[in-house]
């Protein structure tokens, strides 16, 4: 055994405490049991399988799903002074052959790898022949075929316990409700194994979901609070992702498309500029999630529905890994109800996978209808419970409005009846209002009951009512292919008047949002600390990362910049207490900032304190 956890903790990574339950994960690795551990993105899961690869005897195997994120952490963890390396197929066979030989030669502490080529017959039999220290499955969720991210490599993964018996294995994942806990724990076969809940609440998180009307108008409006600042758009289809990022170009954003279909090096380059620039915005689809290792995402927006929750809190996890103050946002409307709901009826897998894709779907549509607390709802889906107002998503700091919607929606489902249940939301609107279309006469509809009896309403408000009659389960979605809508058995009490329903009343796109009171804290702790200095502090870091051809964030995160900002600090005593800053990071950087710092220093040569700062 080697160093005690708490030593390397502060030596290697130069923090000064662990967060629950770290420190309970690491015993309990370093001890030889087997883990799942599902904690929420940038909360410090890496450490849990990092610091016990270099306290135990041997180098730690870490199965990690995407080839970016591996040369990140590599990279990262090197510039700690950390033995890292990675197999996969960007390496040259001489690259190959020398990571090989240096794990063989025990000169590795952690070895980054692909589940594909972790199963091949030989790296096993290459780790066979090794000092195994323990094998850390990242992306746990992978292993569930119900789930959002389902990699079939990952089911394989059981036979590690059989092949290397005594060898420990923790399994991680940010994302997990108790039935994939379940499925993780069988499919891997961690029987017997602990499993750690560090709860899922990101309190830096601000939630918003808009009713969507011109969604990129309504995206430029949300972009406004976040010029210079790095971000994420999520799309659904190749498609949209280069349509939106070529509109956000015209805008004058610095926006790059990434998904599986673009030419590999195109692919590469769009990701390492997101990476190593300041203020990128990449606009992608949901499989670009993975990969992101960046700290400082200040915010996340969907110009299209997840399919899930799981999903939905996967994508937004690329924000505020740093802990600082980030926005998620998201454009939701009648189009996503409508085409996901015919994704999940008219899917050809069995009956049990649609059941449970339904579920999850009807999980997401709540959350986006919901007029109570949505971070209450998230953590309630994952078997948490809050009580009382988060104060920091959308519904807390702007209450919506309901109405009594019974009367319109027996209105609504009437005309679905009456026209035979077999039309769209476009034709039953047009009855509705009175439209008196081609369409309309040839089919007679304008001699029913229900022809122009809510022409008071605007069509607008009808889509509205209709996108939340189908969310809420009182509408189904015919899975034909043409979206024709048909009442469901939920609706029968509603239509003999023996239930009422209350619904969210919509409010115009044009009326301005308040904006986020958590948003702009980082810049303005960085001003209350002084702009100048602030803007040398992360000058001097882009230099060097640009030396080394890093991104910026892995010579020290801007949490690790504003705390050298507000204490000042002088001396290489004083910089090795700032939280992020261990003995090597200390001896590479630490005179080329403390240079900055004392240029800098407060009148009368003392050091600002946090409280005089801000």
């Amino acid at each position: 055994m080697g160093r005690a956890p708490r030593e390397i903790l502060r030596s290697v990574f130069g923090y000064d405490g662990f967060r629950s339950p770290q420190e309970e994960v690491i015993e309990a690795v370093v001890g030889g049991g087997d883990c799942l551990l599902v904690m929420p993105t940038g909360a410090g899961k890496s450490l849990c399988f990092q610091i016990p690869a270099l306290v135990r005897d041997g180098c730690g195997v870490v199965v990690s799903p995407l080839i970016a994120l591996m040369r990140d952490q590599v990279a990262a963890l090197e510039l700690l002074g950390v033995r890292a390396a990675y197999l996969n197929s960007t390496l040259t066979p001489p690259q190959q052959r020398q990571v090989e030989a240096r794990l063989l030669a025990g000169d590795l502490d952690l070895l980054y790898v692909a589940p594909e080529r972790l199963l091949m017959e030989g790296t096993l039999g290459l780790l066979g022949r090794a000092r195994v220290a323990l094998f850390a499955i990242d992306e746990a969720h992978c292993v569930s075929q119900w789930g959002h991210d389902f990699r079939p490599e990952y089911l394989k993964l059981a036979q590690l316990g059989e092949r290397f018996p005594g060898v420990p294995r923790i399994a991680l994942t940010a994302t997990a409700d108790g039935e994939m806990r379940a499925e993780i724990v069988r499919r891997l076969a961690l029987t017997g194994a602990r499993t750690f809940l560090s709860g899922f609440d990101r309190p830096n998180l601000c939630y918003r979901v808009v009713a969507k009307g011109d969604g990129r108008t309504q995206l430029l409006r949300f972009l406004d609070d976040h010029r210079g600042e790095a971000g994420i758009v999520y799309c659904l289809s190749r498609k949209r992702v280069e349509e939106t990022a070529a509109w956000l170009r015209a805008h004058g954003w610095d926006a790059l498309p990434y998904h599986a279909g673009l030419e590999t090096a195109a692919r590469q380059a769009n990701q390492d500029r997101f990476l190593h620039d300041e203020g990128v915005v990449i606009v992608a689809t949901i499989a670009f999630g993975m990969g992101i290792d960046k700290p400082d995402v200040r915010f996340v927006a969907h110009l299209d529905m997840p399919r899930s929750i799981e999903a939905y809190y996967q994508e937004t996890g690329r924000a505020g890994r740093d802990g600082q103050p980030a926005e998620v946002w998201m454009a939701y409307g009648l189009g996503d109800v409508i085409t996901l709901r015919k994704m999940v009826a008219s899917s050809e897998a069995g009956e049990e996978h649609k059941r449970r894709e339904g579920q999850r779907l009807e999980a997401m549509l709540g959350f986006c209808e919901a007029t109570t607390c949505r971070r209450a709802l998230l953590l309630h889906h994952f078997g948490e419970e809050r009580s009382g107002p988060c104060a920091n998503c959308d519904n807390c700091l702007e209450p919506p409005a309901t109405f009594d919607a019974t009367e319109l929606a027996r209105q609504a489902l009437s005309c679905c009846y009456r026209t035979g249940q077999r039309f769209g939301v476009g034709h039953l609107i047009e009855v509705l209002t009175g439209k008196e279309t081609e369409r309309v006469r040839q089919l007679g509809h304008h001699h029913l009951a229900t022809f122009g009896l809510g022409k008071e309403r605007p069509a607008a408000a009808w889509r509205a009512l209709f996108r939340q009659l189908i969310a809420g389960g009182w509408l189904a979605v015919d899975g034909d292919g043409y979206a024709t809508l048909a009442l469901t058995e939920r609706c029968r009490p509603l239509l003999r008047g023996e239930v009422h329903l209350t619904l969210r009343a919509e409010v115009g796109a044009s009326k301005a949002r308040r904006r986020n009171p958590a948003k702009g804290q980082s810049t303005a702790l960085a001003t209350a600390a002084e702009p100048a200095l602030w803007e040398a502090l992360r000058t001097t870091r882009r230099t060097l990362a640009d030396a080394q051809g890093v991104p910026p964030y892995v010579i020290f995160h801007d949490a690790t910049l504003l705390e050298m900002a507000v204490r000042r600090p002088t001396s290489p005593a004083q910089l090795l207490e700032v939280s992020g800053v261990g003995e090597t990071k200390l001896a590479r950087y630490g005179e080329a900032f403390l240079a900055i710092l004392r240029a800098h220093a407060a009148p009368g040569g003392g050091a600002l304190s946090a409280v005089d700062a801000g």
